[in-house]
Formats: structure tokens, sequence, C-alpha cells
């Protein structure tokens, strides 16, 4: 059974900042989010609780420096640039920020004009992700999505015409009666608006959700790998480098706060039903928290916005790791594994990565670890011999 064995050390800190409304549910989606009118939302009021929560969590931290910031949902989008300009400010005060920390902030092409996405430049946005899944008009029907593939062009245009330093196109693929011709159609049209990011991923059915209730007939698993070695392909060739089992970019373009959080690293999470990952190295111990789910709860006065929070047991550690680091392209430095689980490789470990170096799905050297093609391809089974 692993031990705490090693000094922790600390690897980078990022923030992430839950606001969880939207116009309306969509039937895939099992994300913390609630439909709500824009005009009822408690933007100055949830800013407001989301400041506090910060200055109780940046206790944990000290004056660590936070290099990177994704503000998440729901819709994000549907706050206005003075909140979100009043929510980083106060960020700013409660944090060490970087003064070159990547800000990213989702966004609905429903949601959004020329005006406000200039607006959330302003504020201190320097990232969006446009979630637009598909362009064509039955797949966001079937996908409950409310806008438009002219409305998601629109918005892709306007993010690369305005000075951002990057964005991002959010597309699915594995949609309900998608054929290849289909899910190339989408990949190609992405691929035509140069964005320098593009995450591309697989549509999954997840309990509590619309779709779990009532499952849509999806693609087959032969014609998954088709629409996925296809793209695949379409994306190289077009300068996309995948680094990330479900994320491509153009050279140098990868999203800072999701590699740090594929690299095992730190991140605070406020917001209602955010997670938090933390290091307290003076303990050496690794904490998890959870935040208030509900947003009638996370803002009663009465109430802590924490849920919950543990110390993650040693023995739990060296699949979290794994979990994460081997959805990256990139190989995995050895020492990494000791620095940020205080965690010696066991017999059991030893083992389980023995036996996929013999399947073929890692290989190794003297210092680092490298998921191969087939270990992509099956990587629910490389992690699953990481338990």
């Amino acid at each position: 059974m692993p031990t705490q064995q090693t000094l922790l050390k600390l690897p980078p800190l990022s923030l992430y900042i839950h606001i969880p409304w939207c116009v309306q549910k969509c039937p895939y989606c099992d994300f913390n989010s609630h439909g709500q009118k824009q005009q009822q939302l408690p933007e100055v009021e949830y800013v407001s609780h989301l400041l506090d929560d910060l200055q109780q969590d940046a206790k944990l931290v000290g004056n660590r420096a936070v290099h990177s910031i994704f503000i998440g949902g729901g819709t994000p989008s549907l706050f206005s640039a003075k909140a979100i300009k009043t929510l980083l400010d106060g960020v700013k005060d409660r944090v060490n920020l970087l003064d070159d920390a990547e800000i990213t902030m989702e966004a609905n092409p429903g949601t959004v004009e020329s005006q406000r996405f200039a607006d959330y430049v302003k504020a201190g946005i320097t990232r969006i992700s446009i979630g637009i899944q598909s362009f064509q008009p039955t797949k966001l029907s079937a996908l409950g999505r409310i806008h438009d593939e002219n409305q998601a062009l629109k918005a892709a245009k306007l993010a690369k015409n305005i000075s951002l330093n990057s964005f991002n196109i959010d597309l699915m693929h594995g949609l309900p009666k998608q054929s290849l011709e289909d899910a190339l159609f989408d990949l190609s049209t992405a691929i035509d608006l140069q964005p320098p990011h593009l995450s591309w991923y697989q549509l999954t059915i997840e309990p509590n959700t619309q779709f779990h209730s009532k499952p849509p007939k999806l693609p087959e698993d032969e014609l998954l790998w088709d629409i996925q070695e296809q793209g695949d392909a379409l994306l190289k060739q077009a300068g996309f480098e995948q680094y990330e089992i479900s994320a491509y970019s153009q050279k140098g373009q990868q999203c800072q706060h999701n590699l740090n959080y594929w690299r095992f690293g730190d991140y605070l999470g406020i917001g209602c039903g955010a997670h938090g990952k933390i290091t307290l190295a003076d303990e050496n111990k690794i904490i998890r928290t959870v935040k208030v789910k509900h947003p009638k709860g996370y803002m009663d006065l009465t109430r802590s916005y924490l849920s919950d929070k543990k110390v993650v047991p040693a023995t739990d550690l060296p699949f979290e790791f794994f979990m994460n680091r081997f959805r990256l392209l990139e190989p995995c430095p050895k020492s990494d594994y000791a620095d940020f689980t205080g965690v010696r490789l066991d017999h059991a470990t030893k083992q389980n990565l023995q036996s996929a170096l013999n399947r073929g799905l890692l290989i190794e050297s003297k210092d680092e670890w490298q998921v191969t093609p087939l270990g992509r391809r099956y990587l629910n089974t490389l992690l699953e011999m990481m338990v």
C-alpha cells in the first residue's frame, strides 16, 4: 500500500470560477447548471459571494502565484462585462495573479455580440471558449442548443477579429444520427475559421441527464473510430497539434489552464459546486474542496460556501496522478510523480505500469513515461489498469 514518503513540491496554481446559470439545460449536460432568464440573474450578489469565497480560500495558498483563471458554467457570457470586470478586479485584490495570466471565459454563441466580446476583453478576459458543438441545424436541435449555425459562425469570426490572445471552439462528434460526412463537415467548418485552439470531443451519455433517461441512437463504435481517425488526419493536415486526448491547438496555443489540470497542478475552485485541489507542502498533504452546489444554498449567508473538504488518501494518489497525466500526449517526467504526490511507486503500481508497457499502451525511458498511439486509443483501459 502506498504511503506518503517523500516531501511534496508545489505545482503551479490556477483558479476556477463557476457561474451556474444558462438559458436552458442541454439534454447531454451533467455540469452544475441551472436554467434562468438573463434579466433575473443576481449578478451583483453572486459576484460578491464569489469574492468572499475566494477570500476564504486564499488563506490556503498564501502568496503563491496564480498562473491562469477559467470562468466556466453554465454560460458565463450571460453575465455583463461590468460584472466580469468587478469579479476580476476583486480576484487581483485577493490573490497574486500574474500579469500575463491566461484568463479564459466560456461563451455561448447565442448570448454574445460584437460589443459584448470587446467589453469582455476590456474587463480582462484574454481567451474565450465558444461552445459551438455543431454547425448543422438538426444536430444543434438534437443537442438542445439555443444558437443556430449563423450565430456560431458569427461568434467565431468576432473572436478572431478582436484583440484576444487566443480563442477556442468547442466541437462535439458522435452525435445522434451523425454520419462520417456530418462529423467531417463540422470539423472542416471549424478549421476554416482558423481558431488557435479546438476542443473536439466525443458525446458521451452521462448519469442524471435527459439523454440518460431517454438515450438517443448514437453512432456505432466502428463509425466513431472512423470519425476520430479521419478527423485527426484533417486537423493535423491543417497544422493543429494534438496535445491532450480531446484538445488540439496551433503551435504554442495550448490552453494553459487545462494543461495545469492534466499535469496534476493545483487549483482553487470558487462558485456553486466548484472543485479545488490544493497542495499543502508544509503539512505534506493534498486536499480537495467542493463548494455548495445549488445557488440558493451557496448564497445563503447562514451557511459556509464549503460543502466538503478532505485530505486525499495516499492510496488514491497514484490513480489520481496517472488519470490526469496520461490524458496528455507529452511525455510524463517520472520525477513529477514523486514531487507532486509525495508517494513512492509501490509494488502494485509498478506491476500496473509494467502490464501497460507489456501491452504496448506505454513506453518508458530512464526519466519518462509516454502514452503510445495504442494507449491513446484505449485510454480508458490504460487508466483502469492504474487503479
